[in-house]
């Protein structure tokens, strides 16, 4: 069959097909609704551990050392991998911004919680509303005891219902926009998104150094306290605008002769967060909470290599579809579980995040889950992940919405709006360069079939 038939045709098969041909979607209950119970599958262990999530924005695969990157140091990341643990098919569920974020605190495909796109502060360029009846990771962490903070970005939703203290977080220090026009004066369009819980804030200082001050002063408030604590950590660095500190320009300027300007702020940005990173973990040691904490680290897209990042062997980069888009860096540390200087290659998301943080929590939560927990190969219990269907989306005008389908090592890459489908072996084609679409019209047709019964829902949630 021809590649463009195949695909007229995998648009329109029947769901049952897709799902007897590629194992299916993820199990979807229609009570979604937080729990607070402890789960009888989940590990026994001594104490209720403290978990802290730390999200970086736009970082690409080849920009930490620990990732190959050779004119980049990121000592406090590649610390947390000889700790712990670093996966090499990690991905974000979708090549912008909102979306990932969505996904990690709901546990849900973006599109199923109504967050196919970027959400921006302009009415007319805005492409998500995130579900009101959408449960995030902090409302089941609170109702099992743990204190919740997130501090820094959080870019799904600029007024209540759709703010942090709306949201199960107890603690809100942070910015609630989609990007910083300038890291010194922390405006978008000229309105300071900065927030105390719900009262507007007014800090002085370069973003990264704000969140990491505050990040390290909510540890310090924890230290004393009974209750096992969720911190959300998520930095606007080294997202555009690329502008580091001067003397960290000037430190990689001095490092790296013959490199460009445009790469040596990437890289002066990107070592500047990787240092707040750094600051907060000794705060953790300083605290005595490391050795209880799980840390879990990751970026919620691609590099953007506009920018100057880079995305080492992969191809493309930020808002595209290939895996520079959508595979990302990704650690997890956790001093007495996780075996240090290990790596996997199992294929997981940033939505598992939330599966997993409830599993080393023992929460069982009984709402919609499209995630699976991480845990059990953190743990070294097995060294593989569930066999599924992973689906990558971004909407960034009306009707302008597209995908991306990984199902084993095969990827389907749809990359433009309702555009032609590409498709690549992954295990023998990391670069995506040989499109597979005309010699193995059969696995087209199975992956854009997946594709078909997942829009189907999709299409069903309001994002507006």
């Amino acid at each position: 069959m021809p590649p463009d038939k195949a695909r007229r045709f995998g648009l329109v098969i029947a769901a049952a097909v897709a799902t007897t041909a590629c194992g299916g979607l993820a199990k979807r209950t229609s009570d979604a609704r937080d729990s607070g119970t402890v789960s009888a599958d989940t590990p026994v262990l001594a104490k209720t551990p403290n978990i802290l999530v730390i999200l970086v924005d736009d970082l690409g695969y080849g920009d930490l050392s620990s990732y190959g990157a050779p004119d980049l140091k990121s000592p406090a990341v590649d610390k947390l991998a000889t700790e712990g643990m670093r996966f090499t098919d990690f991905y974000a569920n979708s090549p912008v911004c909102s979306p990932t974020r969505a996904a990690l605190l709901t546990g849900r495909f973006p599109d199923l919680v109504g967050v196919p796109g970027v959400i921006r502060q302009e009415t007319n360029n805005t492409w998500g509303n995130l579900a009101d009846d959408a449960t995030l990771l902090a409302q089941p962490l609170a109702n099992a005891g743990y204190h919740t903070a997130l501090v820094g970005k959080w870019h799904l939703g600029l007024a209540p219902p759709d703010t942090p203290p709306d949201r199960g977080f107890a603690l809100f220090h942070g910015f609630l926009a989609d990007m910083m026009d300038d890291y010194y004066t922390h405006r978008r369009s000229g309105v300071n998104w900065m927030r105390l819980n719900r009262d507007e804030v007014d800090p002085v200082g370069h973003a990264t150094d704000v969140f990491t001050a505050w990040a390290i002063d909510y540890l310090a408030e924890r230290k004393t306290e009974p209750e096992p604590f969720f911190l959300y950590l998520a930095y606007n660095a080294p997202h555009a605008p690329i502008q580091p500190p001067p003397e960290w320009l000037q430190r990689v300027l001095d490092r790296e002769p013959g490199i460009s300007a445009e790469r040596a702020n990437l890289v002066a940005l990107t070592e500047h967060v990787d240092d707040g990173i750094g600051k907060v973990m000794q705060a953790l040691e300083d605290n005595g909470q490391r050795e209880n904490t799980l840390v879990i680290f990751a970026s919620d897209n691609g590099g953007d290599v506009g920018s100057g990042a880079s995305n080492g062997p992969l191809r493309g980069g930020k808002t595209q579809m290939f895996e520079g888009g959508v595979r990302v860096p990704a650690v997890a540390s956790w001093p007495g579980h996780i075996q240090a200087s290990t790596t996997t290659s199992a294929v997981f998301m940033t939505m598992d995040i939330f599966a997993t943080a409830l599993d080393a929590a023992g929460v069982n939560h009984t709402g919609d889950l499209d995630a699976q927990s991480f845990l059990p190969v953190l743990l070294g219990k097995t060294t593989a992940a569930p066999s599924r269907d992973l689906f990558f989306v971004r909407r960034e005008s009306p009707g302008g919405v597209h995908y991306g389908v990984r199902s084993g090592d095969y990827k389907l890459v749809q990359n433009a709006p309702d555009g032609p489908f590409t498709l690549y072996n992954l295990r023998d084609d990391l670069a995506e360069s040989t499109d597979l679409s005309a010699s193995e019209p059969a696995t087209l047709l199975q992956l854009a079939s997946a594709l078909e019964q997942h829009r189907r829902v999709a299409e069903q949630i309001p994002w507006q």
